[in-house]
């Protein structure tokens, strides 16, 4: 409790206390933040009730609140939750968000709310208070047990606490349901009192310079600037600001404002110029002499009886300030060289102001893909001495993905799993959450009173708590920790923190906005830039010491000269061209430096399918910077010999050659007719080259350019054994890890085959990765990055043995284990996911063609030996052009050499039927579509296959 209470902190409690003893329930509305929770537990602790505190989300279901079945010794019986349990044991509910339950799962309680009635699944009835008495005068207690009627307390009371709706996002109130609360508009504190807040804060700061802040924070709040559309200021999080700038009374104040709300990200140019002004009306602009933190010069353990702190040292301009951080439970590492991490300047000074905000909040980085949110993360972690947990969010994460899961014991009983954010709470682990651009902002509400005031309830009714708190009730009770356990009462360890990483969201669009008021409240926001030219170069040099370097100029400027365009085709081109990407060329360049780098980089754009105007701009910028094709080397390319041989267990294609592997199961390695061509052969080379280089795989294509046989053929020829997972709309995460069979009456999970490659060092083929959605696919990003994936049934695929010792439920990571994705292109007419966009970057992709006429015809005469030549000439000649066609966009379908293989087929069997009659097979899908046969028919004409009469002598008959 704080001794002093703000005036209007006080006129809220005696308000709840009026409506207390008049016996209503109450709403506390108002902005986004935790000032209304903290003023209801407040007044409860003030008068000692206890609680049921519910969060809801869009997950919360009617058993959440009333009753759960739960199955024991293979009986079902059913479960109080929290409504009921306050409402028989007389606690007050507190039920959080409103505004995120789905509509309609509220009105249960509509009834309890009126005349304190409600009808249990398990037959019970509740009864309020003064009508069980009068029954009581007449009846015994037996009686009345024997009709199952329980009592509801009359100290029971419910306090609501909800967001506005409309002016905040969510589900407007149900007006039954509304009409049953009193409402209180609870504001954030009034202007006055919160100054006072702050000046007993940050009493190294002059006044006037709070007064400023808080000023430009109310009016950043006020009606004026939400008609200019600018979300709210995080009132809440200025207390975290002033301790910032406690510490560093040098540092300029509005580089804190940054952080508390990076206006730069999520507002549009009107947005940002508003914020400006006011900035400069409150006399915020930045002066030349104030500072920013430059780089963190040491980092020390505290010695006496502070386990879990750290001292660090941060140099700002000419000075260091020193102040306490919390630290990992393990050791802190000293700055030896990572190998994995380059510290550039801009880096240096972005871990810096990490650790001033980790002093205060848990924080979140925002910045594009690939420019190293990951590895800056994993670098702060290892300079504090924490152990990580990657926790990889996706669109349809529930609310129990988050926290707990239910499973089933091997005896049939139910049982609950804490989920991986749950576990490292209680061991002080700091919690990467990757992706929260995609979840859902219902499903984040739960997490809300853990960032807020490190509390968490579960579902099994598990609560745990912040530390103080945890030893005060301790001490209050006289308990032991084991007591206090067996009541499934936690402490949270104090190291634990979260660090949230996202894309940065997309300004005006109406679904990607996902930085609104609320989430601002939950963290302190650091804008991960993408790297300098010279920086990038710096970090691509250290990291690969032999790449030839005139190659790495060039790379570079492209690569800068698209990021700083405002044209919207460059950026998406330089999407493709982030700090990983180019880590990947320029390993490649260094095992292979006579390779082209205009390949390359067409490669890692994956140009051959991009739009005609974004492939021309990329074109255009490669020939600016001085990267182009040079033509002997394709001629280069066109004459060499592409064979493929094995010698003395040694494979070789093209130039490259990689030991054959000695598989355990042999019947796993595919087997599959192939017939070699130049083509093909190319791209296996590439596959092979990138397969030494330790990458995992992706390959795109049109439909029947031989994506599948191609890999079948590579791993045949490299004697791989492959486990094949094929991807459609339904997978789900849990599909994709575990497949589960019922024996004997027990649900048991088979390893799906995703997770035995993992284990035996399989090739895991993935195919059709286009259809899955893009939010299940996202979590093979974890796996090929860190290396790290939990499983649903609670086990953990970990990259290094390292980590292993002593835990169980961990499976280590094969060195073998390599992934090959295949997906169709992106855009129409493939009805697929752009899996390329949103993943593109993590595998080395490779783009499969139709073969080049030439190779096409050598083809097809292994097909058809007994067709004649002319026949296949003119096959192939025709379907080369309607490639073309399709190519530019005249015609939509893309034809491919599966369907003149299927034509050929055909002739070889019934070489006396006609061309004619035998091309319709393929083309007979067309033949309602007036305008594309015309364009069919006239391009097989040219090359004089006759099919279909000519469309200007068709006469419609009259009847």
């Amino acid at each position: 409790m704080t001794e002093t209470l703000a005036q209007s902190v006080v006129h809220h409690l005696r308000w709840i206390m009026q409506k207390d003893l008049l016996g209503q329930d109450v709403f506390l509305i108002g902005p986004p933040g935790p000032l209304r929770r903290s003023i209801a537990m407040q007044y409860l602790e003030l008068t000692k009730r206890e609680v049921e505190y519910i969060a809801l989300s869009r997950d919360t279901t009617e058993t959440d609140l009333k009753q759960r079945r739960e199955i024991r010794d293979g009986s079902a019986f059913y479960l109080d939750q929290c409504a009921v349990r306050a409402a028989t044991e007389g606690r007050i509910l507190v039920l959080e968000g409103l505004e995120k339950a789905e509509r309609n799962v509220l009105p249960v309680l509509n009834n309890l709310l009126e005349n304190r009635e409600m009808q249990l699944e398990d037959g019970r009835f509740l009864m309020s208070a003064d009508r069980y008495d009068k029954l009581l005068q007449e009846h015994t207690k037996s009686e009345l047990d024997a009709w199952k009627i329980v009592r509801v307390s009359e100290d029971f009371r419910v306090i609501a606490l909800g967001l506005p709706v409309p002016k905040y996002s969510g589900n407007p109130l149900d007006p039954p349901l509304r009409s049953r609360f009193q409402a209180r508009d609870v504001y954030h504190l009034p202007f006055k009192d919160h100054l006072q807040l702050l000046y007993s804060i940050g009493s190294n700061i002059s006044t006037d310079r709070i007064s400023q802040l808080l000023s430009f924070a109310t009016t950043l709040c006020s009606q004026e600037s939400s008609t200019l559309g600018l979300p709210d200021f995080p009132l809440d999080s200025l207390s975290a600001a002033v301790q910032i700038l406690d510490s560093f009374p040098m540092m300029s104040v509005q580089h804190v404002i940054d952080r508390l709300y990076p206006y730069n990200l999520f507002l549009g140019k009107e947005g940002r110029t508003a914020v400006k002004d006011m900035l400069k009306r409150f006399e915020l602009q930045d002066s030349e002499k104030l500072l920013f933190p430059r780089k963190i010069t040491r980092v020390e353990s505290v010695h006496g009886n502070k386990p879990f702190k750290a001292d660090v040292t941060v140099q700002i301009g000419e000075k260091e300030v020193t102040f306490q951080v919390p630290a990992g439970t393990g050791m802190l590492k000293n700055h030896s060289r990572s190998d994995t991490f380059i510290r550039t300047s801009s880096h240096n000074q972005l871990l810096a102001e990490m650790m001033q905000s980790h002093m205060v909040k848990d924080m979140c980085l925002i910045g594009g893909k690939g420019c190293g949110k990951t590895v800056i993360a994993k670098e702060f972690a290892d300079i504090l001495g924490y152990s990580i947990e990657p926790i990889m969010l996706y669109q349809d994460m529930t609310a129990r993905d988050l926290l707990q899961q239910r499973y089933t014991l091997p005896n049939g009983d139910t049982a609950w799993r804490p989920s991986p954010l749950v576990t490292a709470a209680l061991e002080g682990k700091l919690v990467l959450l990757d992706g929260i651009h995609r979840i859902n902002p219902g499903t984040l509400a739960v997490l809300q009173r853990l960032i807020h005031d490190r509390e968490l309830t579960l579902y099994d009714g598990t609560r745990l708590l912040r530390e103080d708190r945890y030893q005060n009730l301790k001490e209050e009770l006289q308990l032991s920790d084991e007591k206090l356990q067996e009541r499934s009462i936690f402490p949270i360890h104090p190291s634990f923190r979260l660090v949230v990483m996202a894309e940065p969201p997309v300004i005006g669009s109406s679904t990607q906005q996902w930085l609104g008021p609320e989430f601002l409240t939950l963290f302190l926001f650091h804008n991960v830039q993408p790297l300098s030219k010279s920086e990038e170069i710096e970090v691509i040099k250290q990291m690969i010491p032999n790449v030839p370097n005139v190659a790495v100029e060039k790379l570079l400027s492209v690569t800068h000269k698209l990021r700083e365009t405002n044209d919207a085709t460059a950026q998406s081109l330089a999407s493709f061209l982030s700090t990983r990407q180019l880590l990947r060329i320029c390993r490649r360049l260094s095992q292979h430096p006579d390779e082209s780098l205009y390949d390359a980089v067409n490669k890692a754009c994956l140009s051959r399918f991009l739009p005609n105007l974004a492939r021309s701009a990329l074109h255009k910028n490669l020939q600016d910077s001085g990267i182009e094709t040079i033509p002997e080397d394709t001629e280069k390319l066109e004459g060499k010999d592409y064979t493929c041989e094995i010698k003395n267990g040694i494979l070789k294609i093209g130039s490259v050659t990689m030991p054959i592997y000695n598989p355990s199961e042999k019947m796993k390695v595919p087997d599959v007719l192939f017939y070699e061509n130049a083509q093909h052969m190319m791209v296996m080379e590439d596959m092979l080259k990138d397969f030494l280089l330790g990458e995992h795989l992706l390959l795109v294509g049109n439909q029947g350019v031989g994506k599948n046989k191609v890999v079948d053929r590579f791993l045949h020829l490299l004697n791989r054994p492959r486990e094949y997972l094929q991807l459609h709309r339904d997978t789900t995460v849990q599909s994709l890890t575990l497949q589960p069979s019922v024996k004997d009456g027990l649900i048991i999970y088979e390893d799906s085959p995703l997770v035995k490659a993992v284990k035996f060092g399989h090739i895991l083929v993935i195919d059709e990765a286009d259809k899955a959605p893009t939010n299940v696919t996202c979590i093979l990003k974890t796996l090929v990055e860190s290396g790290e994936m939990v499983l649903s049934d609670g086990r953990r695929i970990v990259a290094n043995h390292a980590r292993v010792e002593g835990r169980e439920n961990v499976i280590v990571i094969h060195p073998d284990f390599r992934m090959i994705v295949l997906a169709n292109r992106p855009g129409f007419p493939f009805l697929g996911n752009d899996f390329f966009g949103t993943l593109g970057d993590i595998f080395s992709c490779h783009a499969v063609d139709n073969p080049k006429p030439q190779s096409e015809l050598a083809m097809l005469k292994q097909y058809g030996p007994d067709v004649p030549e002319a026949i296949l000439q003119k096959l192939v000649a025709a379907f080369g052009e309607l490639r073309s066609l399709a190519d530019q966009g005249i015609i939509n379908y893309p034809y491919s050499t599966r369907e003149v293989v299927n034509i050929v087929k055909h002739l070889q069997k019934f070489p006396s039927e006609g061309l004619a009659n035998v091309v319709r097979n393929v083309f007979d899908f067309d033949s309602y579509n007036k305008e594309m046969c015309e364009i069919l028919y006239n391009t097989l004409h040219k090359y004089g296959i006759p099919i279909g009469a000519k469309p200007t002598n068709v006469q419609l008959a009259k009847e």
